[in-house]
C-alpha cells in the first residue's frame, strides 16, 4: 500500500500502512499515515479488500470525507486538517450474493518519518508538468491480425521519475467478453487477442491505472474508450421474403403501388448502409409497365395500358445494393408480386339479338324465357352482376324481369295476366347494366346493351266473363211487386255472345228481388224502400253468379238503383227541448227528411193547435232557414214541462206532426236543469233547484252558529265575571270614526262602560251610570274614581241632566282638558327637534337604533305608574304566580 505525498513546504510525506494480522480478525483494521493536511479529491492510499471477500458488490464508507474505489483506493472527497488526535473511519463491504457483510477499520495518523529518497521525488513531480489524459483509440472490426494485435501505448508523464506499473479494467478485460485486451506492464502497450465483430461490440470503456511498484498512486484512474471501426461485412435484408401489393387496372402513369424496405446492420450513416433500390427484373416482361425510387424503395406504375382482363398479376424481382449502389457493394434480391384489380371497364352484352317466346293467356308467376350476357370483368363481383330492365311494351306492367345471380342471367316472367282476346303478340326490348358504374366515358349508344324479346300470347278455352264486374239498374222505389227489370249479363269472351250462360243469385240481404236463370233479369218480389239501412246512397246491391256448360263461372255485381219518391214526411228528431229562462226564452229545433233532397226542404212549421186552443197564446214559432225554426214561450210561463205539437210540411206538402216536450227550467244551462215527471198543458208550479236548496241550508246552518255563539258567550260571561285594572284607558283602543247618530250601542273604550238605555254595570270603582239613547242620540258615561259625576252629551238642542253617580268619576270635559293639552305637546315633539327638524321617530329611519326620541312616550298622557291597576295578580290561581312575579316590578 502506498500513500500519497505531500506540499513542498513540508517534509516529504510518508504513507506507511501497517496491517495488524490475526487469525480470525484479519481484514478489519488498517493504519494510515498521512500528512496533518489533505485536499480535496488526494489520493490517500489503497487497502486490500481481498482479505475480506473476493469480491464485493457494495462498497460504503462512514466517512463522507472518504470515498473508496473498488480496488481499495481511497481518496479525500472534501479537504481534511487532522488534528494531534487519530482519525479513523470504517469500510463497509457487503456480498449480496452470499448475504454477507464484513467491516474494515482505517485509522489515520500523522506522519512521523520522511524518507529523503521520496522527498526528492515529490519535489521533481511537482516541479514536471502532468500528462495523463484519454487517447483517441480505434481498431478495424473482423481484422486479420497478426494477434496479439498492437492498439496503442498509455503512458503517465510520472514514469520520468518512477517505476510505473501499468494495467487495465473494464469490458474485454476483467468482463465480458474476457481477455480481448491486455497493457503490458511495464511498456503500457495495449494488445487486442483476437478479430472483433463491430455489429456485437460497437465499443469498450476501459479504465486504466498507473501505480509504483511499492503501491503508490500518482494518477487518478484513465478512462479509455476503444472504438470498434465498421466494415462492409453485412448484407442488406429486405424486411419481407415476398411483397404482395395491388393496383387498379387502367389506373394513370406515377400511381403508387406499393413499397419496400430493407435493412443494414453496418454502421449508420456510413457509405456501408447506403441503400439503392431497383427493379432486375418483370414478368410477363412486356410492356415495361412498373418503376422503383431507387432512394425510398416506391414503386410507381410507368404505364396506363394495365388491363386485368389481359394480365391479371405481375411479379418483379427487385434488389437492394449498399454502397450507394456502386458494383461493389454488397445486395440482395426479393420477389414483388403486384395484382392488378378489376375495374368495371367491359359492359354486359346479349348473347343474341332477339328473342321468340309464348305463354298462355290468364296465367300467371310463370317463367317466361331466360336471356343471357357476357362480361369479361371479374365474376361475381359488382362489376360482372347484370341489372335488366323492359325498357319497352311492358305499359301494362304484364311482365318482370330479374337476374339469377349464380348464372347472371335474365329471368322474364309474368305478373299479370294477358288476355288473348285484346291482344295476341306484345314486343319487349329489354336493356342491361351492371351493378356498378361504368368506369369509362361512354355514348349513349354504346352505353346500354339491348334485346327484343317478342312474346305470343296463346288462347285459352276460358269460361264465361262478367265484365263490367258492376252492372246498375234503375227503378223506382214504389214500383209494385211483380214488376220486371233487366238484370246482370255475362258473355263468353270468343264469342261475345250471352247465349248458353246461366244465372244464378248468390246474395240479396233483403230478398226483394228474384233472378231469371237464362236472362239474368230481374222480378221485385217485396215493396222497395230506399231508405231501408241496407241502402247507402240510393243503391241496392245483388251478387250474380255466371257459369256456362261446363261449369266455368264468373261473378258479377247487380246494383239496383232506388229512384226516390216523397214518402216520407219531415219530422223533428230531437223531442225534448230544455229553454233556461234564466239565460233565455227560446229554442232552436232542427227537422230532416229521409227523401231526396228534391222532396225535402225548404221545410214549413207551425204549432198543431187542434186540441188545444191556448197553444197560440202560449207559443209561438219563427222560421230560421230551410230546415230549422225557434220556438218562443209566451206571457212568462212558470217553470214545468209542456208537450208542444210542432207540424213540419216539406216543399212538396207532405208533412209530418212531432210532438215536443218542451221544459222550461230555473238553470243557466241544459245540464243544470231537472226535468219534471210528466210534461203538461197547463201553467206549472215552481221547482226548486239544486242550488236554491244549497242555499236554504246554509242559511239554516249559518243561524244555528249566530246562535250557538251568543249562548256560550252569555254563559261564559255568567260564570268569570272579569276585573278590569283602573288604567285600561291607556290600553284600549277608542271607537273614533263615529259620525252619525248611532245605535243602541255604547262602546267601552279607555276605561269606559257602555251599555244600553236603563242598563247598569258594574265598575271598578262602583257602580257606573247608564248611558242614555235620546232621539237617537248616544250617551257616554266617563268614570273616574274619588268623583261622583255623570255627563251627559247635548243632542238635538236639548240639554240632559246631570247625574252624580259615584265618587270615582270623571266627566267627559275633566278628560278632554286633561289628555288634550299633554297630547299636543307630544305631537309637537315628534313633529320637530330642538333644531326645528324632523323628529327621528317622525321620518321612521327604521335603521336606526341609536338614542330615544325627543317626545318620549305618548303613554305619559295617563300619568300612571306601571304597577297602578295590577293589584289583580295577587288573586291569580298558584300556577299563574311564577309568571306574575316576572311581569310586577317591586
Amino acid at each position: 500500500m502506498a500513500a500519497a505525498p505531500g506540499g513542498a513546504r513540508r517534509p516529504p510525506l510518508l504513507l506507511l500502512l501497517s496491517i495488524l494480522t490475526f487469525t480470525c480478525d484479519a481484514c478489519k483494521r488498517v493504519t494510515l499515515h498521512v500528512p496533518s493536511q489533505l485536499d480535496a479529491k488526494k489520493f490517500v492510499g489503497r487497502v486490500n479488500l481481498k482479505q475480506c471477500f473476493t469480491s464485493a458488490n457494495l462498497i460504503h464508507s462512514s466517512d463522507p470525507d472518504f470515498q473508496i474505489l473498488e480496488d481499495g483506493s481511497i481518496y479525500t472527497t472534501n479537504a481534511i486538517l487532522l488534528s494531534s488526535e487519530k482519525r479513523n473511519f470504517t469500510i463497509l463491504l457487503s456480498n449480496t450474493e452470499n448475504q454477507e457483510e464484513k467491516k474494515m477499520l482505517v485509522l489515520l495518523e500523522q506522519q512521523t518519518e520522511i524518507p529523503k529518497k521520496r522527498h526528492s521525488k515529490e519535489k521533481i513531480l511537482r516541479r514536471a508538468k502532468r500528462r495523463w489524459a484519454p487517447i483517441p483509440c480505434s481498431m478495424q472490426e473482423n481484422s486479420l491480425g497478426p494477434f496479439p494485435l498492437f492498439l496503442q501505448q498509455i503512458q503517465s508523464d510520472t514514469a520520468q521519475n518512477y517505476t510505473i506499473y501499468y494495467s487495465i479494467r473494464g469490458p474485454g478485460v476483467d468482463r465480458d467478453p474476457k481477455n480481448l485486451f491486455y497493457v503490458e506492464r511495464d511498456t503500457g502497450n495495449l494488445y487486442c487477442t483476437r478479430p472483433v465483430d463491430r455489429e456485437e461490440y460497437e465499443s469498450f470503456e476501459l479504465i486504466a491505472f498507473a501505480v509504483t511498484p511499492d503501491g503508490y498512486t500518482p494518477e487518478l484512474p484513465l478512462p479509455l474508450v476503444i472504438r470498434i471501426e465498421d466494415e462492409n461485412d453485412n448484407y442488406p435484408i429486405f424486411t419481407e421474403k415476398i411483397y404482395t401489393f395491388t393496383v387498379l387496372e387502367n389506373c394513370r402513369i406515377g400511381s403508387t403501388v406499393g413499397q419496400v424496405c430493407a435493412t443494414d446492420r453496418d454502421e449508420p450513416d456510413t457509405m456501408h448502409t447506403r441503400l439503392r433500390y431497383s427493379i432486375m427484373e418483370q414478368l410477363p416482361a412486356s410492356p415495361t409497365l412498373f418503376s422503383m425510387h431507387p432512394a425510398t424503395g416506391v414503386i410507381t406504375t410507368s404505364s396506363s395500358q394495365l388491363d386485368r382482363e389481359l394480365v391479371d398479376k405481375y411479379q418483379l424481382k427487385i434488389k437492394v445494393q449498399d454502397m450507394d449502389g456502386q458494383y461493389f457493394g454488397l445486395q440482395t434480391t426479393s420477389i414483388c408480386v403486384i395484382h392488378v384489380e378489376d375495374v368495371n371497364d367491359n359492359l354486359p352484352t346479349f348473347t343474341r339479338t332477339s328473342y321468340v317466346t309464348s305463354v298462355e293467356e290468364n296465367t300467371i308467376d310463370v317463367d317466361v324465357l331466360r336471356v343471357t350476357v357476357e362480361d369479361k370483368d371479374l365474376v361475381n363481383t359488382a362489376n360482372w352482376r347484370a341489372n335488366y330492365t323492359i325498357l319497352k311494351g311492358n305499359e301494362n306492367g304484364n311482365f318482370k324481369i330479374v337476374t339469377d345471380p349464380k348464372t347472371n342471367e335474365g329471368i322474364l316472367c309474368v305478373v299479370k295476366p294477358l288476355n288473348y282476346e285484346e291482344k295476341q303478340q306484345v314486343d319487349l326490348q329489354i336493356g342491361v347494366v351492371n351493378e356498378a358504374p361504368y368506369s369509362k366515358e361512354v355514348t349513349s349508344r354504346s352505353a346500354m346493351s339491348t334485346v327484343t324479346v317478342t312474346v305470343n300470347v296463346e288462347n285459352q278455352d276460358e269460361g264465361p266473363e262478367c265484365s263490367p264486374a258492376v252492372q246498375t239498374v234503375r227503378i223506382k222505389e214504389n214500383a209494385p211487386v211483380k214488376t220486371r227489370s233487366s238484370g246482370y249479363k255475362a258473355f263468353d269472351p270468343e264469342t261475345r255472345s250471352s247465349s248458353g250462360i246461366r244465372y244464378k243469385k248468390l246474395s240479396d240481404p233483403k230478398g226483394w228481388v228474384s233472378v231469371d236463370e237464362n236472362s239474368g233479369s230481374i222480378t221485385i218480389l217485396r215493396s222497395l224502400d230506399r231508405e231501408a239501412e241496407v241502402v247507402s246512397n240510393g243503391l241496392y246491391n245483388v251478387t250474380i253468379l255466371a257459369s256456362d256448360k261446363d261449369g266455368r263461372s264468373c261473378t258479377g255485381t247487380l246494383g239496383i238503383i232506388l229512384e226516390d219518391v216523397n214518402d216520407n214526411g219531415p219530422f223533428i228528431p230531437t223531442t225534448t227541448v230544455i229553454i233556461c229562462k234564466a239565460v233565455r226564452s227560446s229554442a232552436e229545433i232542427v227537422a230532416v227528411d229521409p227523401d231526396e233532397p228534391t222532396h225535402g226542404p225548404p221545410f214549413d212549421f207551425s204549432l198543431e193547435t187542434v186540441s188545444d186552443s191556448d197553444m197560440q197564446r202560449m207559443w209561438r214559432l219563427t222560421t230560421l232557414n230551410d230546415t230549422a225554426a225557434r220556438l218562443f214561450y209566451e206571457n212568462d210561463l212558470s217553470f214545468g214541462s209542456y208537450r208542444v205539437p210542432v207540424r213540419v210540411t216539406d216543399r212538396l206538402g207532405e208533412s209530418l206532426v212531432t210532438p215536443l216536450n218542451v221544459v222550461l227550467c230555473d238553470c243557466v244551462t241544459e245540464n243544470g236543469c231537472v226535468h219534471p215527471v210528466a210534461p203538461r198543458m197547463g201553467s206549472g208550479g215552481v221547482a226548486l233547484g239544486k242550488w236554491a236548496i244549497l242555499a236554504i241550508l246554509l242559511g239554516i246552518a249559518l243561524l244555528f252558529c249566530i246562535l250557538f255563539t251568543l249562548i256560550c258567550g252569555v254563559s261564559g260571561a255568567a260564570k268569570q265575571p272579569k276585573v278590569f285594572p283602573d288604567d285600561l284607558a291607556q290600553q284600549n283602543l277608542i271607537v273614533s270614526n263615529t259620525e252619525a247618530p248611532g245605535d243602541d250601542k255604547v262602546y267601552s273604550t279607555n276605561g269606559f262602560t257602555s251599555h244600553t238605555v236603563g242598563g247598569s254595570a258594574q265598575g271598578i270603582c262602583g257602580t257606573l251610570g247608564s248611558g242614555v239613547k235620546n232621539r237617537g242620540q248616544e250617551t257616554i258615561e266617563i268614570v273616574k274614581g274619588g268623583h261622583q259625576t255623570l255627563g251627559l252629551c247635548r243632542g238635538a238642542g236639548q240639554q240632559l241632566p246631570h247625574v252624580e253617580v259615584d265618587s270615582c268619576k270623571y266627566s267627559y270635559s275633566e278628560w278632554h282638558n286633561f289628555t288634550q293639552t299633554r297630547l299636543g305637546e307630544k305631537v309637537q315633539l315628534c313633529n320637530q327637534d330642538d333644531s326645528h327638524q324632523h323628529a327621528r321617530d317622525y321620518v321612521l329611519p327604521y335603521s336606526y337604533e341609536g338614542g330615544g326620541s325627543a317626545a318620549g312616550s305618548v303613554g305619559c298622557c295617563s300619568e300612571r305608574q306601571e304597577e297602578d291597576g295590577l293589584e289583580f295578580l295577587d288573586h291569580l290561581e298558584p300556577k299563574f304566580s311564577t309568571l306574575a312575579d316576572a311581569c310586577l316590578k317591586r
